[in-house]
């Protein structure tokens, strides 16, 4: 069947539909990861997004349950130049087109996806239809009645809405060693040494994974959950996530999370990262395009050192909205943008890339263990005077 994919500004991309049947809209991104197609369509920061992939044919290693970064797709649709018509992999359940098809997500294939980033590069996000229903001219006016992505708060829908346990399968994969005689597939977990709350903006499974291995034992909790409440659990710290659209669409959030500075330690990714700017006192603003993708190059001005990041983010701190007792600590290579914040006499940080995303492959996930510093700094009282 037919399928387009038509733009804001009247642009149309003709080609082949796959997965779902239907009429989609949302703003439309591109991402320039070669392989993770599965952990970006079930990624809640992509919540009210059509995202198209720069890497020419997806879906070769079909789909695999135990890689989903939450319970369902989130994205509204998916645009690919080609999607895989064989796939190879002893973990998938079934094909990617099978897999979208069951729920619910239209996808369309066979258009020239480096004009369409290019046109985003060029004029900056858009919002868009993907249908396999509407004509071209209908398509192009539902694209212009979507809501824009600023100003939306799409964390009350992401979010759980029950406070929970982490408990699920966290363990590390590992190869099997004949040698010794251990044959198992996963590393041992570590005791528990911390207990934390994570606020849900829409959080990623590889996120609780990734605080579990390090030693935290995690109670989640919904997205907009009052300070008191967070306090009387009496965690040793607390975790903000990722979650998707505009920060500062959510100020009832921010301010529960002003109330919460100084009272404990606080390590926040992405959306947490920018809730914490916004807490802080600061600006967010919307980027031309975002940044998309398993290669961006951040530097740590502690260090000097520059680690290959993992990104999905539409919205930044503004710096120099910043007050004086808030450093900079990490910068986006590409264009300047602002992607770590400490708190020069409080026991916060945050980042605005995802270290549990193993781009590098591992370039990043010293972060969790800072977190475990920064706690064990917090309860020998170096934060007090």
């Amino acid at each position: 069947m037919k399928a387009i994919l038509a733009l804001e500004d009247g642009t149309i991309f003709r080609g082949e539909s796959f997965g779902a049947q239907g009429t989609v809209t949302g703003e439309v991104c591109f991402n320039t990861s070669m392989t993770g197609y599965q952990e970006i369509l079930t990624d809640p920061s992509y919540r009210g997004q059509i995202v198209t992939m720069t890497y020419p044919e997806i879906g070769n290693y079909g789909v695999c349950e135990e890689d989903n970064e939450s319970a369902c797709p989130q994205v509204r649709g998916f645009a690919v130049a080609e999607v895989a018509r064989l796939h190879s992999n002893w973990r998938c359940r079934e094909s990617l087109q099978d897999w979208m098809t069951r729920h619910g997500i239209p996808g369309i294939e066979g258009i020239d996806t480096r004009m369409l980033t290019k046109l985003l590069r060029t004029k900056g996000a858009q919002r868009a239809c993907l249908t396999t229903e509407l004509s071209e001219q209908e398509a192009v006016a539902a694209a212009q009645a979507a809501p824009p992505m600023a100003g939306s708060d799409f964390v009350t829908e992401v979010s759980t809405p029950q406070v929970y346990h982490w408990e699920e399968e966290s363990r590390d994969w590992k190869l099997p060693n004949k040698t010794t005689g251990d044959l198992s597939l996963y590393a041992e977990l570590p005791p528990i040494r911390y207990r934390i709350v994570a606020f849900d903006f829409g959080i990623k499974r590889n996120i609780l994974r990734c605080l579990r291995r390090d030693g935290f034992d995690v109670t989640v909790v919904p997205a907009h959950t009052k300070a008191e409440e967070v306090l009387a659990l009496q965690p040793d710290g607390i975790f903000l996530s990722n979650g998707p659209g505009d920060p500062s669409a959510l100020p009832d959030i921010y301010a529960e999370l002003q109330k919460l500075l100084g009272k404990l330690p606080i390590f926040g990714i992405c959306l947490g990262h920018q809730l914490l700017g916004l807490a802080f006192g600061g600006k967010t603003f919307k980027l031309k395009f975002g940044h998309r993708g398993g290669n961006q190059p951040v530097k740590d001005l502690r260090t000097g050192k520059v680690a290959i990041t993992s990104q999905n983010h539409g919205f930044a701190v503004d710096d120099s909205s910043l007050p004086e007792d808030v450093e900079v600590t990490h910068i986006n290579l590409n264009d300047g943008t602002v992607e770590g914040l400490r708190h020069k006499t409080l026991p916060i940080f945050c980042v605005q890339y995802h270290p549990e995303a193993a781009p590098g492959p591992k370039d990043a996930t010293y972060f969790f263990s800072e977190f475990i510093g920064l706690i064990e700094d917090f309860k020998a009282g170096k934060y007090n005077s």
